[in-house]
């Protein structure tokens, strides 16, 4: 039985965005793209809708600091298929907003994980498949090892990043270390300010070193950059990276959920492992190993995908949708 309260579905708000002119430019939404909102008991989820609205639904999220332009390639190729695609602002983000003023902005990898399912249940969406990278791939690892009824199949990129939020945390090698100089600044007060002052040039760097091999427009970061605009977004990515390191309390609620994913549950749903080979974050990635086949008990495939950084999705997403399209043909709805 999952730890994941279950929300009620709610309606939904619809709308229509309309693109000039049939070329479609990369990081572009698909030319049917729907935006629309709906509400789950503490956000009000912003997302980009797809494809058939019969299809069966695939869910794809993006990590920090990005928003649902990273998948525009994917999703395109996916609602081409017949796919019904589904692509969520993640909370400080874009157009996603908390519901309750009073509410604390918290964005701990339970909540993001909780914030799945709770989209999945105010949609009405009883199974579906996932494909996540950076915070988004915690949310999808967090909602297959909790929940693997609710989950087809997912496409995992950047592996198992459950993290266990109960030790405390342990060095790293220096270079793993040096790569995450952004978690030590965000956990000062001086990196709070630094966030909220340059939210713009500092993401726009994070974009530069995490996928060194990506050379991306000026009109490409500037489609996504307004979605760092919102109102909640340096408190939520501040929270998520000292919680994570000790530094900052968890929601009550999640207690019970972090203990059990500091557990490392496994992932028994059919999943396909992506890694960039020059992801500036985590470094080339090592080779596979018993212990991370142990996790994924399922795993179909596990694939290093060359030429590709940080951000696989917008560098590669060929390789995303082919890992999608293997696994929807090999699973059953």
């Amino acid at each position: 039985m999952s730890v994941f309260a279950s929300g009620p579905s709610t309606p939904l708000g619809t709308g229509r965005r309309v693109l000039a002119g049939s070329a479609q430019q990369p990081g572009t939404a698909p030319n049917d793209a729907r935006e629309r909102t709906v509400d789950t008991p503490v956000l009000r989820i912003g997302f980009e809708e797809s494809g058939n609205p019969q299809g069966f639904p695939i869910l794809l999220l993006h990590g920090f600091p990005d928003d649902v332009r990273a998948w525009d390639g994917v999703a395109r190729a996916l609602a081409g298929d017949g796919h019904r695609v589904l692509v969520p602002y993640l909370r400080g983000c874009g157009a996603t907003r908390f519901r309750d003023p009073a509410s604390p902005r918290m964005a701990e990898q339970a909540a993001i994980g909780q914030d799945l399912i709770d989209f999945a249940d105010a949609l009405g969406l009883a199974r579906f498949a996932v494909a996540g990278y950076d915070w988004g791939n915690r949310a999808a690892c967090i909602a297959a090892a909790l929940h693997p009824d609710r989950v087809r199949a997912a496409v995992l990129i950047g592996g198992y990043t459950i993290q266990d939020t109960i030790s405390a945390p342990q060095p790293l090698s220096p270079e793993r270390e040096r790569a995450l100089w952004y978690q030590w600044y965000f956990n000062t007060e001086r990196g709070r300010l630094g966030l909220a002052a340059n939210r713009r040039p500092l993401c726009r760097l994070l974009w530069e070193l995490w996928s060194p091999t990506w050379h991306f427009t000026d009109e490409t970061y500037n489609r996504t950059a307004p979605s760092f605009d919102n109102p909640d977004f340096v408190d939520c990515v501040i929270h998520s990276y000292r919680h994570r390191n000790l530094g900052a309390p968890g929601e009550p609620r999640f207690a019970e959920v972090e203990r059990r994913l500091a557990m490392r549950p496994k992932i028994e749903v059919p999943s396909i492992v992506l890694y960039g080979a020059d992801d500036g974050v985590g470094g080339p990635p090592a080779a596979d190993s018993p212990a991370e086949r142990a996790v994924f008990t399922a795993r179909k495939a596990r694939r290093v995908v060359t030429g590709a950084g940080h951000f696989l999705p917008r560098e590669k997403p060929e390789a995303v949708s082919a890992a999608l399209t293997e696994l929807m043909g090999s699973t059953r709805p």
